[in-house]
């Protein structure tokens, strides 16, 4: 599992400049209410992974998730519907979808994601509460992942059982979802005019 922690840390979200100034607050309110529409596809996509994977139970409760993430998107005044944002968000949702169809890479690209997930759901947590006062409603998806690690453990064991030929097909995965994650970011700051695109890329291996 080393590697596939390696590939995390090497695109930790936390460290991108769009949750730096929502953890600061300097983050406008619109460039969060697009953010919330742009990956509200990725976040909707999550339930087919561990669909993939046959782990049913946990695809009901990311649905769930996914009808939260609405109530954030609620919350901040946006409406229901597709937002024609960065391309980045789109070519996000677009490869998770691919990912998320096929057990090896769904654990890959499911780790990309659920591995950073608590931290960068009680980082987001913290700002909103401190800085945007959102209705309670609007803050659930972040209190529901702030302190859960059980996915993590949970893609761990799989990827341990994966063949060497498999764990690579997973790695790809999995630093693939971290640069689109990443990139997606980048492009809300680059349409919402916050920051240019190329000011807060981050250099990747």
């Amino acid at each position: 599992m080393r590697r596939l922690d390696d590939i995390v840390s090497l695109h930790d979200l936390n460290e991108h400049p769009f949750y730096l100034a929502w953890r600061a607050g300097t983050l406008p309110r619109e460039a969060l209410a697009v953010y919330a529409m742009d990956y509200a596809p990725f976040i909707g996509a999550v339930e087919k992974g561990w669909r993939t994977l046959g782990d049913v139970n946990h695809a009901v409760i990311e649905r769930e998730h996914g009808r939260l993430w609405d109530d954030f998107r609620a919350g901040l005044g946006g409406p229901k519907l597709p937002i024609h944002g960065g391309h980045q968000a789109q070519f996000l949702a677009a490869y998770a979808q691919r990912a998320f169809a096929d057990p090896v890479t769904a654990i890959g690209a499911l780790y990309a994601f659920e591995a950073q997930q608590p931290r960068t759901a009680r980082s987001k947590l913290d700002g909103l509460v401190q800085h945007y006062a959102l209705p309670e409603a609007a803050t659930a998806y972040f209190r529901a992942h702030a302190d859960d690690y059980g996915e993590k453990d949970q893609l761990s064991l799989r990827a341990a059982a994966l063949r060497p030929d498999e764990l690579l097909c997973a790695e790809d995965a999995c630093e693939r979802t971290c640069r689109a994650m990443w990139g997606a970011l980048d492009g809300v700051m680059g349409v919402t005019g916050v920051m240019g695109v190329g000011e807060c890329s981050k250099p990747q291996a």
